[in-house]
């Protein structure tokens, strides 16, 4: 059988397409690939091996941590809900954990399950940059957004009730002679469907009690610190599992995949 150009054309394309999605490699239930850190199994062992509090100004929680194991709520294994006695009442920082590794540019995968309207969590890019988990919220300061900085990418939340996962690449500030010259960027799916690309991050939002850099110059003071995964307690019964990060060197600027 004979094809004209055009045919060969457009099955290269469709072909090409076909092997980027399977690239990307997102959503619910992607496997580590080799060569990734897993940060959380599941299992009580890993939450006490692998994370610990973040020690902020606000921090109440005191070791082990107070986050507890529970079953996944519609499928096999375990996973761990965030809900904190110390963040009662959506106290931001007082139990907050983070990864005791520390990263730079990286590839993250995790899912949450938000149990109950209005559930609030939050996951930060090296204990900097928030990627906003909260139901309901549709806002530059709602789920999936790149806190205060992009428009909430709601279409893309399965919702309540539903396992959700955010995959990132992830590229950190870069510096030179201690001076900022770049600024932290990255790239987003959300349940399998880009959402961000190429996204600045221009700065920490929430001040000292949010993370690293928090407190200098109303949260624009980035410094050159690697900083660890951090997930946020707000006394909400927001779940997590399924976490993996694996570092990658992305020195040509380019966070798309």
């Amino acid at each position: 059988m004979k094809y004209n150009n055009k045919v060969l054309l457009s099955i290269a394309i469709s072909s090409f397409s076909f092997a980027s999605c399977l690239q990307a490699q997102v959503g619910v239930g992607e496997k580590a690939p080799k060569g990734s850190e897993i940060l959380f199994d599941g299992s009580r062992k890993m939450l006490d091996e692998k994370w610990t509090y973040w020690d902020g100004p606000r921090l109440k929680a005191t070791l082990p941590i107070k986050w507890f194991i529970v079953n996944d709520p519609v499928a096999k294994g375990t996973v761990v809900n965030t809900n904190d006695p110390a963040a009662a009442g959506g106290i931001y920082g007082a139990a907050d954990i983070v990864t005791k590794q520390k990263f730079k540019d990286f590839r993250l995968h995790i899912e949450f399950f938000i149990s109950k309207a209005g559930g609030n969590s939050g996951v930060y890019l090296q204990n900097r940059y928030e990627i906003q988990v909260l139901d309901g919220d549709t806002t530059s300061h709602g789920m999936g957004a790149v806190i205060n900085e992009t428009p909430a990418p709601y279409y893309a939340y399965n919702g309540i009730g539903k396992w959700n996962a955010y995959d990132i690449n992830f590229r950190a500030a870069r510096f030179k002679d201690g001076k900022l010259i770049e600024k932290a960027k990255l790239t987003m799916y959300f349940n399998g469907k880009k959402v961000h690309k190429n996204q600045m991050i221009s700065q920490v939002w929430g001040g000292p009690n949010s993370g690293i850099d928090g407190g200098n110059d109303g949260g624009k003071g980035i410094t050159n610190t690697p900083g660890g995964l951090k997930l946020q307690a707000e006394g909400h019964d927001v779940l997590y599992r399924n976490i993996w990060i694996k570092s990658v060197q992305l020195d040509n600027g380019e966070t798309d995949f």
